[in-house]
Parts: structure tokens; C-alpha cells; sequence
């Protein structure tokens, strides 16, 4: 079992359930988009039954993971998948606020907050720790890149059919089933 360093405590009003833990500091996480939100809902809707029922692993949502004891780096992938090669599938998470184990495949919705740097960081940080893959998914460009490492890159679009590879073998989803037909509204100007 790793060794967890204390992070300093958050600052004064911050939602602790909306955070990662950078090299032990706490770092506010900006709550998802609306939009957002719903579209990594959908996905867990279709992810998570189809790994549950041929016994691959699980999908979670907004679960923090110990990706770097070393460093103390906890991450908050929007949607993660964890292999039954890597964690049992009968057996339950630990009630610990980290999973000590690294998420096979990460997936990161493009909130309207978040920053490109930032992002990209993450993916990379993804990759080091022993990621297999990475999607992140451009809501309002309808888009999903397909990462199965940090330089090799595949774009999707609407039109397209996103599948599992060799982590979901079978799972295929057409983007059309993730994507609303009609554009989401612009925010209201005030």
C-alpha cells in the first residue's frame, strides 16, 4: 500500500467534493457545465451496463484516484474505467476519499471553465501513471479525441462511432447517440 502524504486543507468554502490533490496542495475544481454534465451521464449510461454485463471492469464518475503516490497527485477523472485486471470487479471500492489504483481509460468532458494547459496536463499526468487510454470530449464541437497515448491521436465526430479497443472489446456507441440533434443554447447576456 502506498504511502499518502496529508494535503494541506482546503481553503475556507471549498467544497471538498469538488477538488484534486496537486503534489499535496488541494486544488478547487470548477463545477462542470450543465451540458457537460449530461453528456458524461449519457456516456456513463451506455459505459458502465456494457462493462458490468460481460464482466470487463467498472465505470465511475467523478472518482478521485491516487495516480501518483510519489507525488501525491490525486485526479478526478469526469469518467473512469477500471479493469477487472486491475481491480476486481466483485470487489467494491475502498471507502478511502482516493482509489489507489490507475484508471485503465479516462475521460474528460470539456467543461465551458476548463483551461487547455490544464487539460492537456491532466492527459499527460494520465499516460505517466499507466493509463491505457483517454477521451476527451468537446461537447460543443460534437467532437471526442481518442488518446491511447499521449501522441497518438484519433478525432471523431458526430457521424462516427466511438469504440472500446482492446480495453471495451464490443462496445461501440455512435456518437449521434451522445450528441443532441440541435445546438445547445447560448448563455443568456447580461
Amino acid at each position: 500500500m502506498a504511502t499518502v502524504l496529508e494535503p494541506i486543507a482546503p481553503a475556507s468554502g471549498v467544497d471538498e467534493s469538488l477538488y484534486e490533490v496537486v503534489d499535496g496542495q488541494y486544488v478547487e475544481m470548477m463545477p462542470m457545465g450543465a451540458y457537460s454534465g449530461e453528456i458524461a451521464s449519457i456516456l456513463s449510461h451506455f459505459l458502465g451496463p456494457f462493462a458490468m454485463q460481460h464482466g470487463l471492469g467498472k465505470v465511475v464518475v467523478e472518482v478521485l484516484f491516487l495516480i501518483d503516490p510519489a507525488r501525491n497527485r490525486q485526479r478526478r477523472p469526469d469518467l473512469a474505467f477500471v479493469s477487472a485486471r486491475r481491480w476486481p470487479s466483485r470487489r467494491p471500492a475502498p471507502d478511502d476519499a482516493a482509489w489507489e489504483v490507475v484508471p485503465d481509460l479516462c475521460v474528460e468532458v470539456v467543461s465551458p471553465t476548463d483551461r487547455a494547459e490544464e487539460l492537456l496536463g491532466k492527459v499527460r499526468e494520465y499516460f505517466e501513471a499507466g493509463a491505457e487510454a483517454v477521451w476527451v470530449v468537446y461537447p460543443k464541437e460534437r467532437v471526442v479525441h481518442i488518446l491511447e497515448g499521449f501522441d497518438r491521436i484519433r478525432v471523431l465526430r458526430r457521424a462516427d462511432t466511438i469504440d472500446g479497443g482492446a480495453l471495451l472489446p464490443g462496445f461501440r456507441l455512435p456518437l449521434s447517440s451522445l450528441f443532441e440533434d440541435e445546438e445547445p443554447p447560448a448563455p443568456a447576456q447580461a
